[in-house]
């Protein structure tokens, strides 16, 4: 399924959610691109439109990894699981928490302008968005709206990979989803037109929509607002988007299922004809195979030749315990357990190959590439925890690139430091300006891609002719 652009979901969803018309709904879009998906569904059921505004709370030092949410007039949700696991203290939560909240009240005052938000208590909230990716931004938004007093929440979306109510577990008292098409690599590879909504438009839906109820009955409309979750609209496909089957002449582009031991993980594996190696990822804490920047990061590679291995690092059921995503060493068995699966793969035989770790990830990968029988020509870490990979690092032998941002000061410390224990193989640590840890600034991802492809260019040598 395809949609022509976003207002075009939100009127074929807005038929599946028709049910609703007769109830008390509030429809809730995730800025910026689900509220225009949103303004549809809300024009359809004669409901008021609002916005969400919503920040993560991440793990320091991990961000990515989300222990909580928050949301406008105070609304908190912590995970005490995540929070446990991650030795997380009370003044470090208090901390993340004043800084996450400084920039919710920004982005509500620009999407709301004075306007109230929209009472929810009593209420059904259908929340709103213009797909799925990971889901994380999705589940905070339904988490605040229950904070805020919905009796029921209701996610609603025109696109999701296969098995994601899976992934979001009971954030959400009903899923709604139009297609959950397999392969699924980026929300934008489903619209025609997936250009970035501005924040004007954003703006201008809530206007028009608070103009309309107030024309129709005298009750009052608002707007919050939360960012689009990072990287989707950059999160291209990892290379064509067919489901199985070859791509130009003789490449390969399939999903697959990796034997790690005694389990089997989902994977992709992209292999375009006369790939001069292949690139495993490694993704890091709170993500999967899905993960955007990876998709996009892992597009770059392939256009310059190179094969990419994206795959989940856990089963589902690993993943609800929280101890798996910190255990490197389960994560590093994992890893080398992939690459010799490829191995054993005649269309990658021979290849050389090199990993692409994040946060948690790249602890992962470095450990992996410790391993005496991986021979792991280069290995390259975004935002990563090179630190947690321990001794490790002074038994690694393969060309080393290490990407931090530089407003991600923590991190970026780490790094140093880890880098100083990287003493056999050659090293090298990229800084990228005005970058946090998610490379969400303008260029800052696209830099991170072309700085790994012209590093794995480098250092993996070219396969033998055979």
């Amino acid at each position: 399924m395809r949609f022509v652009d976003r207002a075009d979901a939100g009127r074929r969803l807005a038929a599946q959610l028709s049910y609703l018309r007769d109830e008390p709904v509030v429809v809730l879009g995730l800025p910026r691109g689900g509220v225009p998906v949103a303004y549809e569904i809300a024009t359809a059921l004669g409901a008021p439109l609002d916005v969400v505004v919503v920040r993560k709370l991440g793990v320091p030092f991990q961000p990515e990894l989300g222990m909580g949410a928050i949301g406008e007039d105070g609304a908190r949700v912590v995970n005490p699981e995540v929070v446990r696991m991650a030795g997380v203290t009370e003044r470090q939560i208090a901390e993340v928490e004043a800084r996450e909240r400084a920039e919710l009240e920004r982005r509500a005052r620009r999407f709301r302008g004075d306007r109230p938000r929209v009472p929810l208590t009593g209420r059904t909230a259908v929340v709103v968005d213009d797909g799925i990716a990971t889901g994380s931004t999705a589940r905070a938004a339904c988490e605040v709206a229950r904070a805020h007093g919905a009796t029921r929440v209701v996610l609603a979306v025109p696109v999701a990979p296969p098995g994601w109510t899976a992934r979001l577990g009971d954030a959400a008292d009903e899923y709604v989803c139009l297609a959950t098409p397999e392969p699924f690599y980026a929300i934008g590879q489903f619209y025609e037109d997936f250009s970035q909504t501005p924040d004007h438009e954003v703006v201008a839906l809530l206007e028009r929509a608070a103009r309309a109820r107030a024309a129709a009955a005298p009750s009052p409309a608002g707007g919050t607002g939360a960012p689009a979750e990072a990287g989707t609209a950059t999160g291209t496909p990892a290379a064509g988007g067919s489901g199985g089957g070859s791509i130009g002449d003789g490449g390969r582009d399939e999903d697959v299922v990796v034997h790690a031991g005694p389990v089997r993980l989902g994977g992709h594996l992209t292999l375009p004809a006369g790939a001069r190696g292949v690139v495993v990822f490694a993704h890091g804490s709170g993500s999967s195979r899905h993960s955007p920047r990876n998709r996009y990061v892992a597009s770059v590679l392939v256009r310059a030749g190179l094969g990419t291995l994206l795959f989940d690092l856990l089963t589902a059921a690993e993943e609800h315990h929280r101890a798996n995503v910190f255990d490197i060493e389960l994560l590093a068995r994992r890893l080398v357990d992939a690459t010799h699966w490829l191995r054993s793969r005649p269309d990658a035989a021979g290849l050389p190959v090199g990993y692409f770790g994040a946060s948690t990830g790249a602890a992962a990968a470095l450990w992996a590439a410790a391993e005496p029988d991986v021979d792991v020509a280069a290995v390259v870490s975004r935002g990563g925890r090179p630190d947690l990979a321990g001794p490790r690092l002074a038994e690694v032998t393969a060309p080393t690139l290490l990407i931090v941002g530089a407003d991600d000061r923590a991190v970026l410390d780490l790094n140093r430091r880890a880098q100083a224990e990287l003493r056999r193989c050659p090293n090298h640590l990229t800084v990228v300006p005005r970058a946090g840890h998610l490379f969400e600034e303008p260029g800052a991802l696209e830099t991170v891609a072309v700085a790994a492809r012209d590093w794995f260019l480098r250092h993996l040598p070219r396969p033998a002719a055979s």
